[in-house]
């Protein structure tokens, strides 16, 4: 698993379903909460052979928009990998996505940086197809190309918002293929999600030292777990490419991040929280 696949897949899942295949009857409107977040990234174990004697880093990820008018999101996630030999790769992925909330239209670019040097990059633009509901993708990097993803597949906030639905409603599991314009914007994954028994109400574990922490207070979060699977294989009898956990509140703010790739895994501490004015709507009351 590259680096760049470590890196989308945590930014994928700071992000869900509305509108094509609604997992919850009459499921109520999820309001997101526009914020920046800072996690400081570690690594949690790591299997003898995997290449990885330590890793650290910081992912910054930044949420704005509103519902109307459609969410953007901005991370930023650098990574310092060192291995059993002691040589030291410096990885820098950067990404951004403007997502129209009711999973019409998702536009995403991404350039990741190894050691400073430009190693992969990405762009395009994916458009629900009405007829098939799938999405039809014009890809202009890494090189011109279309793509057809299948059909009730599902953009990264229609995603998010479905978890928080589908955690609202009491219902422990989701299934989704989901796609957010990684894999040089040619791949989907096949996710399956367990979610966990209601967190009692209240703040991050590290409140007092979390600008904005409060602001969690009074919120209803779960803990989630997602595995991810290449897709066209039986995921009765394949392990997950990876595994991705974390404590969501409602509002779509995360914390106690991890991920596992069976060899080595990362773990995601929330170190700062900002919470940022709502986006406006043409119909908002002045």
């Amino acid at each position: 698993m590259s680096d760049l696949n470590l890196c989308r897949s945590a930014a994928a899942t700071l992000a869900g379903f509305i509108s094509c295949l609604p997992v919850v009857a009459h499921a109520e409107a999820v309001t997101f909460a526009p914020h920046r977040a800072v996690y400081e990234i570690t690594l949690a174990n790591s299997a003898a052979g995997s290449g990885v004697s330590d890793m650290s880093g910081r992912m910054v990820y930044e949420l704005t928009g509103s519902s109307c008018d459609g969410f953007t999101q901005n991370m930023r996630f650098v990574t310092r990998m060192s291995n059993q030999e002691g040589t030291e790769t410096i990885n820098d992925l950067r990404t951004s996505s403007w997502e129209e909330l009711a999973g019409k239209r998702l536009r995403f670019s991404s350039t990741q940086y190894q050691n400073e040097v430009i190693a992969e990059a990405s762009q395009g633009d994916a458009v629900r197809n009405k007829s098939t509901s799938g999405a039809d993708v014009d890809l202009v990097r890494p090189a011109k190309k279309k793509v057809t993803m299948p059909a009730g597949i599902y953009f990264p906030m229609q995603h998010a918002a479905a978890l928080i639905q589908s955690a609202k409603a009491g219902q422990p599991h989701l299934a989704a293929n989901l796609y957010d314009g990684s894999e040089k914007g040619e791949k989907y994954y096949v996710t399956n999600a367990v979610i966990g028994k209601k967190h009692e109400r209240g703040a991050v574990a590290n409140a007092a030292a979390i600008k904005d922490a409060a602001k969690l207070e009074g919120l209803s979060s779960w803990p989630v777990a997602i595995s991810y699977f290449d897709p066209g294989k039986d995921n009765e009898d394949t392990l997950p490419a990876y595994e991705l956990s974390f404590r969501y509140y409602e509002n779509g703010v995360t914390e106690n991040l991890k991920i596992d790739y069976g060899q080595f895994a990362l773990k995601g501490e929330l170190k700062e929280l900002t919470v940022l004015p709502q986006g406006k709507c043409a119909n908002d009351a002045p």
